[in-house]
C-alpha cells in the first residue's frame, strides 16, 4: 500500500520548509495557502506555478550552502 499524498507531505523532511517558501511567496503576492483555493482557477494555478518556482530555487540555495559549509568542514579536517 503507497502512503497517500498528505502522508508523504508530512514526512519528507524537506516539506515543512517548501511549504514555508510557498507560504512566503503568496504572502508576498498578497494571497495565502487558505485564500488561494478562493481564487478563479487561473489565478491560483498561475500563482503557485510562481510559488513552487520560488520554493524550488529557496530550497536549492539551501542545499548549496548546506553543502558549502559540509565542504569547508571537510577542507578545514583535511588541513589540520
Amino acid at each position: 500500500m503507497q502512503p497517500d499524498a498528505d502522508e508523504f507531505v508530512q514526512t519528507d523532511p524537506e516539506s515543512k520548509l517548501e511549504r514555508a517558501f510557498i507560504a512566503e511567496y503568496l504572502e508576498r503576492n498578497g494571497s495565502s495557502l487558505a485564500a488561494i483555493h478562493d481564487l478563479p482557477a487561473a489565478e491560483a494555478a498561475l500563482l503557485m506555478k510562481g510559488a513552487s518556482i520560488y520554493a524550488s530555487a529557496k530550497l536549492s540555495e539551501v542545499e548549496a550552502r548546506a553543502h558549502y559549509v559540509h565542504d569547508i568542514h571537510n577542507a578545514s579536517k583535511r588541513s589540520e
